[in-house]
């Protein structure tokens, strides 16, 4: 190796063929480099002075026996080595990896066909409405034509995203259509510290693109100011096209029943199986779990159903059927033209009131459910502008509805009635009685008698589901023929957000997973609370940006509809560890697998299937010379609503933490400001009229480390902001947890942010090369190793997030110009020579 350095002389064979490979140094002794030139390096250890001490080659394959488990997703890692001084005068060694993630592909690509799934049910729905009038039905025809322009577009975008190889999407790619639903530049970024006086120690971070609908631009704005000027508009849109104006949460609530009651119905007919197995069985003790489960799905199942927006939706369905007629003879435009409470019957009935049924004799009913049922009528506002049908029994729904507690309850009524006579047979009795007993009362009947009850009750569910989906189906068609097309414009546009945001969320929960499953702590508040997802945005409040904030603003609070589901892998081969993700718009589900044997150390709770709630948060600050100007001629007023409503959720998490896990559980620092008087500071930084306050940055990441959350880091590309966000971060974390000495804070900042200090940084590669035009000589035998350049203090080679800036526009130099530059604060700017005009 000594050799092969310090030569420059070729060593080719006779036949002029050079030598060719690649030398990878998995373990290396820590030495000293002279202060002397590149050609006279040596390896004697009496005095070390250099903190960097060796680069692995960017496409060396690592050693997982001897390296820490990142997870299954991750590929093509790029690693640097560094060996910074300590205050005491001692040594730390730092281990930078940066990792491409296969989840910026498959789960876009799980996404889209759970969309078109859910599109084409709703197509479904919409054709078994049945009969409408022709004003409804050319509605329905219009808003079906929609859906599959939907569906044939995203079936088009699947079928160009299967073409692609890769995993990930580059920068200079983010306008392009076909690659819209993938995040961008999405990477892992770990260091890991290894040094004297503490044990060792990583740290995790995720870099990503701001999740932006790039190739739909932001001419009219972001998702954030789209979707409020279109709830302003959707009011006059409803009375042009003779709709019910539906409420954001009407309709969240419509789709909440449907989604509820796809995920039950199933559940319900398998629990009725399993009590009717158990009874043939002959199996009290599981007859007993069977009913119980029974019991609780079906009480969910009925209180899904409470709401009163269900009943006046199919008031609304009968009324829009052929030889319809109102119960007053009124004018028709008075029931559309008039106020708020004649155009929508739901905002005239009290919300979460339950329909008004009195209940029949009977002696059991489900929990919470006869008390409900026996409540008297509420009085209805304005009772004569809901339509009626000359044909339809305003009193059917709540017959039907309360059906399904009288079939629970005679099925409760029969398992009680078999299990006390299971009691009294198996007492001591006189020989003719215990006979009569059991001839009476034959074990093979059990599944006889109990068979009719589950079937009636299963029956009645079906009923319940067919008709509260036809209503539920009228209030989305209401929604959708009110909105067209913008409404589908702004669906996709969220569909293509969203899908960017929870790729990288997915990749976070896996990598801190896999971190830290082995840490019971950290796996109990997995259990109790949940995770905190920290997302930290430089985008500025100005020009294109704002637009992409307010893209990134909703997209990371419909990561509040995840929630994570930890299973076991059939088998520990790559493909059966792949997260699964299931579900509709309202509310999706990440299945992942672990191996066998590490699945097995998991609390009970999670192994039986508890899902995991996730808590993003996201946290802005602009940095750059668009927020100067936004800060002095625009406006903020973005930028401050989201930190302060973040902090407030941020805040809540870790009150709800602290009441169900010790805080002495939680990770440990050496800083001595514990979370409370953090939140504190955060809290007084996020009111402070402060120009381009990066505190509040710092204090989040210093939040959510400590509470063993995920962090991200973003702008808009995440290769050059981000770049300088992070390495920031990363020299910080070895200033206050590992006494990095405050004379190699800079050096190594300027180290991982790749300084060069001789040649240009263009010549890097091969450093003979000259500065014309002509041919390069050919490569020498000892690249990839690292080139090591030699300064009083510092060997300068490149770090990782110089590397993933070539890799997203095959340049190495940060797309900053100087005049950029003096806006930016002192810390986030890149070292001399490292930065200048390229296309990003």
């Amino acid at each position: 190796m000594r050799s092969c350095l310090s030569s420059r002389v070729s060593h080719g064979s006779a036949d002029g063929v050079c030598a060719a490979g690649t030398v990878v140094v998995s373990r290396l002794k820590m030495g000293e480099m002279e202060e002397v030139d590149v050609d006279h390096i040596t390896t004697d250890t009496s005095s070390q002075k250099c903190p960097l001490v060796c680069e692995s080659a960017s496409h060396v394959c690592l050693d997982r026996e001897t390296n820490p488990l990142s997870g299954p997703v991750f590929k093509n890692p790029v690693c640097k080595v560094y060996r910074f001084q300590t205050a005491d005068s001692k040594w730390m060694l730092v281990r930078e990896q940066m990792e491409e993630c296969t989840l910026s592909l498959s789960i876009p690509r799980q996404l889209i066909s759970l969309y078109i799934q859910e599109d084409m049910l709703r197509v479904k729905d919409l054709e078994e409405l049945g009969e409408l009038s022709p004003h409804w039905n050319n509605l329905r025809k219009e808003v079906m034509n929609r859906y599959g322009g939907l569906i044939s577009s995203y079936r088009e975008t699947l079928t160009e995203m299967d073409k692609i190889t890769g995993s990930f999407k580059p920068s200079c790619c983010k306008a392009q259509k076909s690659l819209e639903f993938i995040p961008i530049n999405l990477h892992t970024q770990r260091m890991r510290v290894t040094c004297p006086r503490r044990t060792d120690a990583t740290y995790d971070i995720i870099t990503v693109g701001a999740p932006a609908a790039h190739f739909q631009g932001f001419k009219c704005g972001g998702l954030q100011r789209l979707l409020s000027r279109y709830e302003a508009e959707k009011k006059s849109f409803s009375t042009a096209y003779q709709c019910i104006y539906y409420s954001p949460e009407h309709t969240a609530k419509a789709q909440e029943v449907l989604s509820s009651m796809s995920l039950l119905q199933p559940l319900i007919t398998g629990l009725s199986e399993q009590l009717l197995q158990a009874a043939q069985d002959h199996s009290s003790p599981g007859l007993r779990d069977a009913l119980k489960n029974l019991s609780d799905k079906t009480e969910q199942f009925v209180h899904t159903l409470k709401d009163e927006l269900v009943k006046s939706a199919l008031l609304a369905l009968h009324a829009a059927q052929p030889g319809f007629s109102s119960k007053t003879q009124r004018d028709p435009s008075q029931v559309h033209q008039g106020s708020d409470h004649n155009q929508c019957p739901p905002q005239t009935l009290p919300s979460g009131q339950s329909p008004a049924e009195p209940v029949p004799e009977s002696p059991k009913m489900c929990n919470n459910v006869e008390e409900s049922q026996t409540n008297t009528t509420v009085p209805l506002k304005n009772q004569d502008s809901i339509p009626h049908h000359k044909e339809y029994d305003e009193e059917e729904w709540d017959r039907v509805w309360a059906s399904v507690a009288k079939c629970l309850n005679c099925v409760i009524a029969m398992v009680d009635r078999l299990q006390e006579e299971d009691m009294n047979k198996q007492q001591p009795a006189p020989e003719q009685q215990l006979a009569d007993v059991i001839t009476s009362h034959n074990p093979a009947d059990w599944r006889e008698q109990l068979s009719p009850l589950v079937s009636r009750l299963q029956t009645c569910v079906q009923e319940v589901v067919e008709k509260a989906t036809r209503a539920m189906t009228f209030v989305l068609l209401q929604e959708a023929a009110c909105s067209v097309p913008q409404g589908f414009l702004l669906q996709s546009r969220r569909d293509v957000v969203f899908s960017q945001a929870l790729a990288a969320l997915v990749c976070g929960f896996i990598m801190k997973l896999y971190a830290a499953v082995q840490d019971k702590a950290f796996l109990q508040q997995l259990q109790l609370v949940g995770l905190v997802a920290q997302f930290e945005s430089l985008l500025s409040t100005y020009s294109e940006e704002i637009g992409m904030l307010e893209d990134m603003e909703v997209g990371i609070t419909d990561l509040r509809k995840v929630v994570f589901k930890i299973t076991e892998a059939k088998s520990e081969e790559l493909c059966d560890l792949q997260p699964l993700v299931c579900g509709q718009r309202d509310h999706f589900t990440v299945e992942v697998p672990l191996p066998c044997q590490v699945f097995q150390t998991l609390p009970e709770e999670i192994r039986e299937g508890q899902p995991v709630q996730v808590y993003p948060l996201l946290f802005n600050v602009g940095i750059n010379e668009q927020q100067t100007i936004a800060e002095r001629f625009g406006d903020i007023s973005l930028q401050e609503r989201i930190n302060q409503k973040n902090f407030e959720i941020l805040e809540a998490y870790y009150k709800l933490l602290s009441d169900k896990v010790p805080l002495e559980c939680l990770p440990s620092f050496q800083s001595h400001r514990d979370i409370k008087e953090l939140l504190e500071t955060l809290g007084q930084n996020v009111v402070t009229k402060k120009r381009k306050n990066v505190e509040i940055l710092w204090l989040a990441g210093a939040i959510c480390r400590r509470l063993n959350g995920v962090r991200f880091t973003s702008c808009k590309s995440a290769k050059d902001r981000t770049s300088m966000s992070v390495t920031l971060e990363q020299c910080a974390l070895l200033r206050d947890e590992h006494q990095l000495s405050k004379d190699f804070f800079t050096p190594a900042l300027n180290c991982m942010r790749s300084r060069p200090t001789l040649g240009d940084i263009g010549q890097w590669e091969d450093p003979e090369a000259g500065s014309g035009t002509g041919p390069k000589p050919a490569p020498r035998h000892f690249y990839p190793i690292a080139l090591l350049l030699v300064s009083s203090h510092l060997l300068v080679v490149e770090g990782c997030r110089i590397e993933n800036v070539q890799k997203n526009i095959r340049c190495r130099k940060y797309a900053f110009n100087m005049l950029q530059l003096m806006a930016f604060p002192k810390a986030y700017r890149p070292p001399e020579g490292t930065y200048g005009k390229v296309d990003s």
